[in-house]
Protein backbone atom coordinates (compact mmCIF):
# COMPACT_ATOMS: atom_id res chain seq x y z
CA UNK A 1 0.00 0.00 0.00
CA UNK A 2 1.42 3.36 -1.05
CA UNK A 3 1.94 5.82 1.81
CA UNK A 4 0.38 9.24 1.82
CA UNK A 5 3.76 11.03 1.37
CA UNK A 6 4.63 8.87 -1.66
CA UNK A 7 1.72 10.39 -3.59
CA UNK A 8 3.37 13.84 -3.62
CA UNK A 9 6.00 14.71 -6.28
CA UNK A 10 8.98 16.95 -5.97
CA UNK A 11 8.72 20.18 -7.94
CA UNK A 12 11.92 19.34 -9.81
CA UNK A 13 10.47 15.97 -10.83
CA UNK A 14 7.31 17.63 -12.13
CA UNK A 15 9.31 20.22 -14.09
CA UNK A 16 11.53 17.50 -15.55
CA UNK A 17 8.42 15.57 -16.60
CA UNK A 18 6.91 18.66 -18.26
CA UNK A 19 10.24 19.40 -19.99
CA UNK A 20 10.21 15.86 -21.36
CA UNK A 21 6.71 16.43 -22.77
CA UNK A 22 7.90 19.58 -24.54
CA UNK A 23 11.01 17.90 -25.90
CA UNK A 24 9.08 14.89 -27.24
CA UNK A 25 6.55 17.04 -29.10
CA UNK A 26 7.66 17.17 -32.76
CA UNK A 27 5.68 20.35 -33.44
CA UNK A 28 7.54 22.26 -30.70
CA UNK A 29 10.98 21.09 -31.85
CA UNK A 30 10.89 23.50 -34.80
CA UNK A 31 8.66 26.49 -34.22
CA UNK A 32 8.41 29.76 -36.18
CA UNK A 33 7.41 32.91 -34.29
CA UNK A 34 7.20 36.61 -35.02
CA UNK A 35 6.93 39.36 -32.45
CA UNK A 36 8.44 42.45 -30.88
CA UNK A 37 11.57 42.36 -28.71
CA UNK A 38 11.32 43.71 -25.15
CA UNK A 39 13.40 43.43 -21.96
CA UNK A 40 16.45 42.72 -24.12
CA UNK A 41 19.65 41.79 -22.26
CA UNK A 42 23.04 40.92 -23.74
CA UNK A 43 24.84 38.72 -21.22
CA UNK A 44 28.58 39.13 -20.69
CA UNK A 45 29.07 35.57 -21.99
CA UNK A 46 27.40 36.48 -25.28
CA UNK A 47 24.00 34.87 -24.64
CA UNK A 48 20.90 36.96 -25.49
CA UNK A 49 17.89 37.04 -23.18
CA UNK A 50 14.65 38.82 -24.13
CA UNK A 51 10.86 38.62 -24.34
CA UNK A 52 8.88 38.19 -27.55
CA UNK A 53 5.45 39.78 -27.45
CA UNK A 54 2.46 40.65 -29.61
CA UNK A 55 -0.68 42.62 -28.81
CA UNK A 56 -1.95 40.21 -26.13
CA UNK A 57 0.73 37.65 -25.21
CA UNK A 58 4.42 37.17 -24.55
CA UNK A 59 7.01 34.41 -24.25
CA UNK A 60 10.51 34.32 -22.78
CA UNK A 61 13.33 33.73 -25.24
CA UNK A 62 17.02 32.89 -25.07
CA UNK A 63 19.57 32.81 -27.90
CA UNK A 64 22.86 31.20 -26.97
CA UNK A 65 26.22 32.61 -28.05
CA UNK A 66 26.87 30.14 -30.91
CA UNK A 67 23.52 30.98 -32.54
CA UNK A 68 23.91 34.75 -31.89
CA UNK A 69 27.13 34.78 -33.95
CA UNK A 70 25.07 34.47 -37.15
CA UNK A 71 23.07 37.68 -36.50
CA UNK A 72 23.47 40.41 -39.12
CA UNK A 73 21.99 43.16 -36.94
CA UNK A 74 22.07 44.31 -33.32
CA UNK A 75 18.81 43.41 -31.55
CA UNK A 76 17.14 46.20 -29.57
CA UNK A 77 13.90 46.73 -27.68
CA UNK A 78 11.04 47.57 -30.04
CA UNK A 79 12.35 45.63 -33.03
CA UNK A 80 9.97 43.30 -34.87
CA UNK A 81 11.70 40.01 -35.61
CA UNK A 82 11.13 36.56 -37.12
CA UNK A 83 12.64 33.71 -35.08
CA UNK A 84 12.97 29.96 -35.40
CA UNK A 85 13.74 27.63 -32.51
CA UNK A 86 12.37 25.01 -30.15
CA UNK A 87 10.00 25.30 -27.20
CA UNK A 88 11.09 23.72 -23.94
CA UNK A 89 10.75 24.07 -20.21
CA UNK A 90 13.35 25.66 -17.94
CA UNK A 91 13.12 23.31 -14.92
CA UNK A 92 14.82 25.65 -12.42
CA UNK A 93 11.92 28.13 -12.67
CA UNK A 94 9.15 25.96 -14.05
CA UNK A 95 8.64 28.23 -17.07
CA UNK A 96 8.59 27.42 -20.73
CA UNK A 97 10.52 29.49 -23.29
CA UNK A 98 11.76 29.45 -26.84
CA UNK A 99 15.40 28.60 -27.51
CA UNK A 100 16.09 30.76 -30.56
CA UNK A 101 18.29 29.34 -33.32
CA UNK A 102 17.88 32.03 -36.00
CA UNK A 103 16.51 35.59 -35.96
CA UNK A 104 15.96 38.16 -38.71
CA UNK A 105 14.33 41.59 -38.78
CA UNK A 106 10.72 41.70 -39.86
CA UNK A 107 8.29 44.10 -41.39
CA UNK A 108 7.86 47.80 -42.02
CA UNK A 109 8.92 48.85 -38.53
CA UNK A 110 12.41 47.49 -39.08
CA UNK A 111 12.74 49.34 -42.37
CA UNK A 112 11.94 52.59 -40.60
CA UNK A 113 14.54 51.78 -37.93
CA UNK A 114 17.18 51.16 -40.61
CA UNK A 115 16.08 54.35 -42.39
CA UNK A 116 16.52 56.46 -39.24
CA UNK A 117 19.88 54.89 -38.41
CA UNK A 118 21.31 55.59 -41.86
CA UNK A 119 19.83 59.08 -41.91
CA UNK A 120 21.49 59.91 -38.59
CA UNK A 121 24.82 58.40 -39.68
CA UNK A 122 25.01 60.33 -42.97
CA UNK A 123 23.85 63.54 -41.31
CA UNK A 124 26.68 63.25 -38.77
CA UNK A 125 29.14 62.78 -41.65
CA UNK A 126 27.90 66.01 -43.26
CA UNK A 127 26.37 64.52 -46.43
CA UNK A 128 23.25 66.65 -45.95
CA UNK A 129 25.10 69.94 -45.34
CA UNK A 130 23.98 72.90 -47.46
CA UNK A 131 27.61 73.90 -48.08
CA UNK A 132 28.04 70.82 -50.28
CA UNK A 133 24.96 71.50 -52.41
CA UNK A 134 25.73 72.35 -56.05
CA UNK A 135 23.77 75.05 -57.88
CA UNK A 136 21.23 73.94 -60.49
CA UNK A 137 21.91 75.90 -63.72
CA UNK A 138 19.07 78.17 -64.89
CA UNK A 139 19.38 77.34 -68.58
CA UNK A 140 20.65 73.77 -69.02
CA UNK A 141 21.62 72.55 -72.47
CA UNK A 142 21.71 68.84 -71.65
CA UNK A 143 19.87 66.92 -68.91
CA UNK A 144 20.43 63.31 -67.82
CA UNK A 145 17.56 61.20 -66.42
CA UNK A 146 18.02 58.07 -64.26
CA UNK A 147 14.80 56.12 -63.91
CA UNK A 148 12.98 53.12 -65.38
CA UNK A 149 12.75 53.20 -69.16
CA UNK A 150 9.02 52.52 -68.95
CA UNK A 151 6.42 53.97 -66.63
CA UNK A 152 4.79 57.24 -65.73
CA UNK A 153 7.91 58.88 -64.29
CA UNK A 154 9.93 59.02 -67.53
CA UNK A 155 6.85 60.08 -69.53
CA UNK A 156 6.07 62.92 -67.13
CA UNK A 157 9.68 64.18 -67.09
CA UNK A 158 10.14 64.12 -70.88
CA UNK A 159 6.75 65.70 -71.65
CA UNK A 160 7.32 68.47 -69.09
CA UNK A 161 10.79 69.34 -70.44
CA UNK A 162 9.57 69.28 -74.05
CA UNK A 163 6.61 71.52 -73.23
CA UNK A 164 8.57 74.04 -71.12
CA UNK A 165 12.00 74.10 -72.75
CA UNK A 166 12.08 72.20 -76.06
CA UNK A 167 15.63 73.28 -77.00
CA UNK A 168 17.06 71.22 -74.12
CA UNK A 169 18.61 67.83 -74.97
CA UNK A 170 17.76 64.84 -72.72
CA UNK A 171 19.64 61.56 -72.23
CA UNK A 172 18.02 58.58 -70.49
CA UNK A 173 20.13 56.28 -68.33
CA UNK A 174 17.67 53.41 -67.81
CA UNK A 175 17.82 51.69 -64.44
CA UNK A 176 15.90 49.39 -62.16
CA UNK A 177 14.24 51.47 -59.45
CA UNK A 178 12.79 48.69 -57.29
CA UNK A 179 14.06 45.42 -55.87
CA UNK A 180 17.36 44.04 -54.60
CA UNK A 181 19.27 44.86 -57.81
CA UNK A 182 18.01 48.44 -58.08
CA UNK A 183 20.54 50.17 -55.79
CA UNK A 184 23.69 48.84 -57.56
CA UNK A 185 22.12 49.71 -60.94
CA UNK A 186 21.32 53.29 -59.84
CA UNK A 187 24.88 53.73 -58.54
CA UNK A 188 26.31 52.44 -61.83
CA UNK A 189 24.17 54.81 -63.90
CA UNK A 190 25.05 57.85 -61.72
CA UNK A 191 28.75 57.16 -62.27
CA UNK A 192 28.16 56.54 -65.97
CA UNK A 193 26.22 59.82 -66.31
CA UNK A 194 29.19 61.68 -64.82
CA UNK A 195 31.19 60.69 -67.89
CA UNK A 196 28.86 62.78 -70.08
CA UNK A 197 28.83 66.55 -70.53
CA UNK A 198 25.60 67.12 -68.57
CA UNK A 199 24.36 70.26 -66.87
CA UNK A 200 22.00 68.53 -64.44
CA UNK A 201 20.88 65.00 -63.56
CA UNK A 202 17.36 63.94 -62.51
CA UNK A 203 17.25 60.72 -60.47
CA UNK A 204 13.99 59.19 -59.27
CA UNK A 205 10.79 57.21 -59.79
CA UNK A 206 7.08 57.33 -59.08
CA UNK A 207 5.44 56.78 -55.71
CA UNK A 208 5.05 53.54 -53.81
CA UNK A 209 5.42 51.88 -50.42
CA UNK A 210 8.57 52.19 -48.36
CA UNK A 211 9.63 48.78 -49.65
CA UNK A 212 9.16 49.95 -53.25
CA UNK A 213 11.23 53.10 -52.64
CA UNK A 214 13.89 51.37 -50.55
CA UNK A 215 16.60 51.45 -53.26
CA UNK A 216 16.76 55.24 -52.74
CA UNK A 217 17.36 54.66 -49.01
CA UNK A 218 20.49 52.57 -49.60
CA UNK A 219 23.81 53.98 -48.37
CA UNK A 220 25.57 53.20 -51.68
CA UNK A 221 23.06 55.34 -53.63
CA UNK A 222 23.39 58.20 -51.13
CA UNK A 223 27.18 58.22 -51.43
CA UNK A 224 27.05 58.04 -55.25
CA UNK A 225 24.76 61.11 -55.29
CA UNK A 226 27.08 62.97 -52.90
CA UNK A 227 30.17 62.15 -55.00
CA UNK A 228 28.55 63.20 -58.30
CA UNK A 229 30.19 66.18 -60.01
CA UNK A 230 26.92 66.91 -61.82
CA UNK A 231 24.15 68.63 -59.79
CA UNK A 232 21.41 66.09 -58.99
CA UNK A 233 17.69 66.68 -58.50
CA UNK A 234 16.06 63.88 -56.50
CA UNK A 235 12.53 63.02 -57.62
CA UNK A 236 11.32 59.99 -55.66
CA UNK A 237 7.67 59.20 -54.98
CA UNK A 238 4.99 61.70 -54.03
CA UNK A 239 5.16 64.90 -51.98
CA UNK A 240 4.88 63.02 -48.66
CA UNK A 241 7.64 60.53 -49.53
CA UNK A 242 11.11 61.44 -48.26
CA UNK A 243 14.08 59.17 -48.94
CA UNK A 244 17.75 59.39 -48.00
CA UNK A 245 18.43 60.36 -51.61
CA UNK A 246 16.26 63.47 -51.14
CA UNK A 247 18.45 64.70 -48.27
CA UNK A 248 21.76 64.11 -50.08
CA UNK A 249 20.71 65.49 -53.49
CA UNK A 250 21.47 69.08 -54.44
CA UNK A 251 17.72 69.72 -54.79
CA UNK A 252 14.65 67.69 -53.81
CA UNK A 253 11.55 67.63 -56.02
CA UNK A 254 8.21 66.38 -54.67
CA UNK A 255 7.46 64.41 -57.89
CA UNK A 256 9.21 63.52 -61.18
CA UNK A 257 7.13 66.23 -62.87
CA UNK A 258 8.26 68.71 -60.23
CA UNK A 259 11.88 67.75 -60.91
CA UNK A 260 11.47 68.56 -64.61
CA UNK A 261 9.89 71.90 -63.74
CA UNK A 262 12.80 72.74 -61.43
CA UNK A 263 15.37 71.71 -64.03
CA UNK A 264 14.21 73.92 -66.91
CA UNK A 265 12.56 77.31 -67.36
CA UNK A 266 9.37 77.84 -69.40
CA UNK A 267 9.22 79.44 -72.83
CA UNK A 268 7.35 82.33 -71.25
CA UNK A 269 10.18 82.79 -68.73
CA UNK A 270 12.69 82.89 -71.60
CA UNK A 271 10.58 85.40 -73.54
CA UNK A 272 10.33 87.62 -70.46
CA UNK A 273 14.06 87.44 -69.89
CA UNK A 274 14.81 88.18 -73.57
CA UNK A 275 12.45 91.16 -73.49
CA UNK A 276 14.17 92.54 -70.38
CA UNK A 277 17.60 91.96 -71.94
CA UNK A 278 16.46 93.72 -75.12
CA UNK A 279 15.32 96.74 -73.08
CA UNK A 280 18.64 96.80 -71.22
CA UNK A 281 20.57 96.53 -74.48
CA UNK A 282 18.63 99.38 -76.07
CA UNK A 283 19.25 101.57 -73.04
CA UNK A 284 22.97 100.79 -73.11
CA UNK A 285 23.17 101.47 -76.86
CA UNK A 286 21.39 104.81 -76.52
CA UNK A 287 23.62 105.85 -73.67
CA UNK A 288 26.78 104.79 -75.55
CA UNK A 289 25.68 106.65 -78.70
CA UNK A 290 24.96 109.80 -76.73
CA UNK A 291 28.42 109.70 -75.15
CA UNK A 292 30.10 109.21 -78.54
CA UNK A 293 28.06 111.99 -80.19
CA UNK A 294 28.88 114.40 -77.36
CA UNK A 295 32.54 113.52 -77.71
CA UNK A 296 32.50 114.16 -81.46
CA UNK A 297 30.83 117.53 -80.90
CA UNK A 298 33.41 118.41 -78.31
CA UNK A 299 36.24 117.55 -80.72
CA UNK A 300 34.66 119.51 -83.54
CA UNK A 301 34.42 122.62 -81.34
CA UNK A 302 37.87 122.26 -79.82
CA UNK A 303 40.48 125.04 -80.32
CA UNK A 304 43.08 122.58 -81.61
CA UNK A 305 40.86 121.28 -84.39
CA UNK A 306 40.02 124.83 -85.47
CA UNK A 307 43.66 125.98 -85.14
CA UNK A 308 45.79 122.91 -85.90
CA UNK A 309 48.97 124.99 -86.26
CA UNK A 310 48.76 125.95 -82.58
CA UNK A 311 49.48 122.33 -81.65
CA UNK A 312 52.59 122.38 -83.87
CA UNK A 313 53.74 125.69 -82.44
CA UNK A 314 53.52 124.42 -78.88
CA UNK A 315 55.55 121.34 -79.77
CA UNK A 316 58.19 123.44 -81.55
CA UNK A 317 58.54 125.73 -78.54
CA UNK A 318 58.88 122.78 -76.20
CA UNK A 319 61.56 121.27 -78.46
CA UNK A 320 63.57 124.47 -78.37
CA UNK A 321 63.52 124.47 -74.57
CA UNK A 322 64.65 120.85 -74.42
CA UNK A 323 67.48 121.50 -76.92
CA UNK A 324 68.75 124.44 -74.81
CA UNK A 325 68.70 122.30 -71.67
CA UNK A 326 70.59 119.52 -73.44
CA UNK A 327 73.27 121.94 -74.71
CA UNK A 328 73.73 123.43 -71.22
CA UNK A 329 74.07 119.96 -69.67
CA UNK A 330 76.72 118.97 -72.20
CA UNK A 331 78.67 122.18 -71.60
CA UNK A 332 78.53 121.66 -67.83
CA UNK A 333 79.77 118.09 -68.14
CA UNK A 334 82.69 119.12 -70.32
CA UNK A 335 83.64 121.94 -67.96
CA UNK A 336 83.57 119.60 -64.95
CA UNK A 337 85.76 117.14 -66.79
CA UNK A 338 88.33 119.78 -67.71
CA UNK A 339 88.48 121.02 -64.11
CA UNK A 340 89.08 117.52 -62.73
CA UNK A 341 91.76 116.83 -65.34
CA UNK A 342 93.59 120.04 -64.40
CA UNK A 343 93.55 119.08 -60.73
CA UNK A 344 94.96 115.65 -61.50
CA UNK A 345 97.79 117.17 -63.54
CA UNK A 346 98.70 119.48 -60.62
CA UNK A 347 98.59 116.65 -58.10
CA UNK A 348 101.86 116.29 -56.07
CA UNK A 349 101.74 112.49 -56.17
CA UNK A 350 101.51 112.38 -59.91
CA UNK A 351 104.62 114.58 -60.18
CA UNK A 352 106.50 112.66 -57.44
CA UNK A 353 105.26 109.00 -57.51
CA UNK A 354 108.04 107.82 -55.11
CA UNK A 355 106.62 109.98 -52.34
CA UNK A 356 103.57 107.72 -52.08
CA UNK A 357 105.80 104.62 -51.93
CA UNK A 358 108.00 106.09 -49.19
CA UNK A 359 104.95 107.05 -47.17
CA UNK A 360 103.55 103.52 -47.41
CA UNK A 361 106.96 101.98 -46.50
CA UNK A 362 107.23 104.19 -43.42
CA UNK A 363 103.76 103.13 -42.33
CA UNK A 364 104.75 99.44 -42.73
CA UNK A 365 107.94 99.89 -40.67
CA UNK A 366 106.01 101.64 -37.91
CA UNK A 367 103.37 98.90 -37.88
CA UNK A 368 106.08 96.18 -37.69
CA UNK A 369 107.69 97.85 -34.67
CA UNK A 370 104.31 98.12 -32.93
CA UNK A 371 103.58 94.46 -33.69
CA UNK A 372 106.89 93.25 -32.20
CA UNK A 373 106.29 95.35 -29.11
CA UNK A 374 102.75 93.95 -28.73
CA UNK A 375 103.96 90.32 -29.07
CA UNK A 376 106.75 90.87 -26.49
CA UNK A 377 104.33 92.39 -23.97
CA UNK A 378 101.83 89.57 -24.55
CA UNK A 379 104.47 86.86 -23.98
CA UNK A 380 105.76 88.60 -20.83
CA UNK A 381 102.23 88.80 -19.46
CA UNK A 382 101.61 85.09 -20.10
CA UNK A 383 104.96 84.13 -18.46
CA UNK A 384 103.99 86.10 -15.36
CA UNK A 385 100.58 84.34 -15.24
CA UNK A 386 102.37 80.97 -15.53
CA UNK A 387 104.65 81.75 -12.56
CA UNK A 388 101.65 82.71 -10.44
CA UNK A 389 99.91 79.43 -11.33
CA UNK A 390 103.01 77.35 -10.45
CA UNK A 391 103.28 79.12 -7.09
CA UNK A 392 99.61 78.44 -6.37
CA UNK A 393 99.97 74.75 -7.34
CA UNK A 394 102.93 74.35 -4.97
CA UNK A 395 100.95 75.88 -2.13
CA UNK A 396 98.02 73.51 -2.56
CA UNK A 397 100.17 70.39 -3.29
CA UNK A 398 99.72 68.09 -0.26
CA UNK A 399 103.24 66.65 -0.75
CA UNK A 400 104.81 70.02 0.07
CA UNK A 401 103.63 69.58 3.66
CA UNK A 402 106.19 66.78 3.99
CA UNK A 403 108.95 69.38 3.61
CA UNK A 404 107.89 70.76 7.04
CA UNK A 405 108.32 67.41 8.80
CA UNK A 406 104.79 66.07 8.45
CA UNK A 407 103.90 62.67 6.96
CA UNK A 408 100.97 61.14 5.02
CA UNK A 409 99.33 57.91 6.18
CA UNK A 410 97.49 55.80 3.56
CA UNK A 411 95.61 52.55 3.63
CA UNK A 412 94.99 50.83 0.30
CA UNK A 413 95.65 54.12 -1.54
CA UNK A 414 93.24 56.15 0.66
CA UNK A 415 94.58 58.92 3.00
CA UNK A 416 93.75 58.18 6.67
CA UNK A 417 92.29 61.15 8.54
CA UNK A 418 90.99 59.36 11.68
CA UNK A 419 91.95 56.31 13.73
CA UNK A 420 88.40 55.07 13.17
CA UNK A 421 89.33 54.31 9.56
CA UNK A 422 91.88 51.58 10.53
CA UNK A 423 91.89 48.48 12.70
CA UNK A 424 94.57 46.68 14.74
CA UNK A 425 96.90 44.63 12.51
CA UNK A 426 96.00 46.72 9.41
CA UNK A 427 98.85 47.36 7.02
CA UNK A 428 99.46 51.13 6.52
CA UNK A 429 101.70 53.15 4.18
CA UNK A 430 103.55 56.19 5.61
CA UNK A 431 105.08 58.81 3.27
CA UNK A 432 107.91 61.00 4.68
CA UNK A 433 109.88 63.90 3.19
CA UNK A 434 112.55 61.36 2.35
CA UNK A 435 111.44 57.78 1.92
CA UNK A 436 108.40 55.72 2.78
CA UNK A 437 107.48 53.27 5.58
CA UNK A 438 105.15 50.27 5.67
CA UNK A 439 103.85 49.51 9.17
CA UNK A 440 101.42 47.28 11.00
CA UNK A 441 99.00 48.92 13.49
CA UNK A 442 99.51 47.54 17.03
CA UNK A 443 97.53 50.09 19.04
CA UNK A 444 94.93 52.86 18.41
CA UNK A 445 94.35 56.01 20.42
CA UNK A 446 91.63 58.51 19.93
CA UNK A 447 91.28 62.17 20.98
CA UNK A 448 88.86 64.93 20.32
CA UNK A 449 89.85 68.15 18.59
Amino acid sequence: MIGIEEKYLKISDLNDYIKGMFDENSFLRKIYLKGEISNFKNHTRGHLYFTLKDETSRISAVMFYNSALSLKFKPEDGMNVLVTGRISCYPAQGTYQIYVETMVMDGLGNLYIEYEKLKKKLANEGLFDVRFKKTIPKYPKKIGIITASTGAAIRDILSTIKRRYPICETILFPSLVQGASAAPEIVRQIRRANEFDLDVLICGRGGGSIEDLWAFNEESVARAIFESKIPIISAVGHEVDYTIADFVADMRAPTPTGAAEMAVPTKKDIETILYEKKKQLNTILKHTLKIRIDKIKSIKNSFILKNPMSLYEIKEQKLDILMEQLYKNIQNKLKDGETRLALIKKNYVLKNPLVSFETFKNRMDSTQVKLHHFIKNYLDEKKHEQKLLLTTLKLVNPLNILEKGYSLVEKEGQIIQSSDAINIEDLIHIKLRKGELIAVVKEKKEWKI
